[in-house]
């Protein structure tokens, strides 16, 4: 199979799939047979957020899907606004009663908010949430290098995930070294930078006609090279089998430089930047 997706190894040693789902604003029964259709077409990685507020959706999913739940990895979110230990565990905890589940795959906090500053408490939440048994895996979202220097320096432990916005017109490039050097698998959300005029990218039509694949496919698959897991989301059966039919080519070292050339300073979609941007 073509779409058969693969696995990559996290530094705790639980594995993650290459390729996952992203779940934002899936919701209610339409919500829930997307997320089927694609447990159905091959995805094992589904990506939800407490903020989402579609935790139980992906759990209905679940439930409604003849693959085991061992054979899933799903993801949820901690918000900003349950840093505190205490509301971070509660929070932990309704996050499996939402989605009706016994434990999360992984685990992230969603925005540091160094504002507020209290990630590192949050963060701690999370590791004992992990000795709990309520989570296999824990991770981050949006966070920067000197954030995660500083959680290695207060607790000892660095996430095994760092989910960030990452697609060719802003492509990470440091921060996504950086969490190779150190062992950290990277996310990609937004992969297809909400699917933006990139679609009419030339560099990317003529990629894309040289290897017969549609845009989004060569765009997955420079992720995908990249080391980086994208997430993308889609309703469309055909484009949920067409984002993880990517394994049955490569891109050349130089097309990989053509898509990296595409990237701009200010190239985030909405201008969050995790150095000063907060949400709750």
């Amino acid at each position: 199979m073509t779409n058969q997706i693969p696995e990559i190894t996290l530094h705790d040693g639980i594995q993650i799939p290459a390729v996952g789902f992203g779940t934002y604003k899936l919701k209610g029964q339409q919500g829930a047979q997307a997320i089927n259709t694609a447990i159905t077409n091959g995805y094992r990685l589904i990506d939800t957020a407490y903020n989402y507020e579609n935790e139980a959706t992906v759990g209905e999913a679940v439930r409604r899907s003849s693959v085991p739940r061992e054979e899933l990895f799903i993801t949820s979110k901690l918000p900003g606004r349950y840093h505190h230990y205490d509301d971070a565990i509660v929070t932990i905890q309704e996050s499996l009663f939402r989605a009706n589940l016994d434990y999360y795959d992984l685990y992230l906090i969603h925005w540091p908010n160094p504002i507020q500053d209290n990630y590192v408490e949050a963060w701690q939440a999370l590791i004992d949430a992990q000795k709990f048994g309520y989570i296999r895996s824990i991770g981050v979202c949006n966070f920067l290098s000197e954030h995660l220097e500083r959680l290695e320096k207060e607790t000892g432990i660095l996430p095994t995930v760092n989910q960030i916005e990452l697609h060719p017109r802003f492509n990470q490039a440091e921060q996504l070294k950086w969490d190779t050097d150190h062992r950290i698998v990277t996310e990609s959300w937004s992969p297809l930078s909400r699917a933006s005029d990139l679609l009419q990218d030339k560099t990317l039509q003529k990629i894309a006609e040289k290897h017969h694949k549609t845009i989004s496919q060569i765009i997955l698959r420079w992720h995908y090279q990249l080391g980086a897991v994208a997430i993308p989301k889609s309703a469309s059966p055909v484009r949920q089998k067409e984002n993880i039919s990517i394994f049955d080519f490569e891109l050349s070292n130089e097309e990989m430089t053509m898509i990296n050339s595409l990237t701009k300073a200010e190239g985030r979609l909405k201008g969050q930047d995790p150095a000063v941007y907060e949400e709750f």
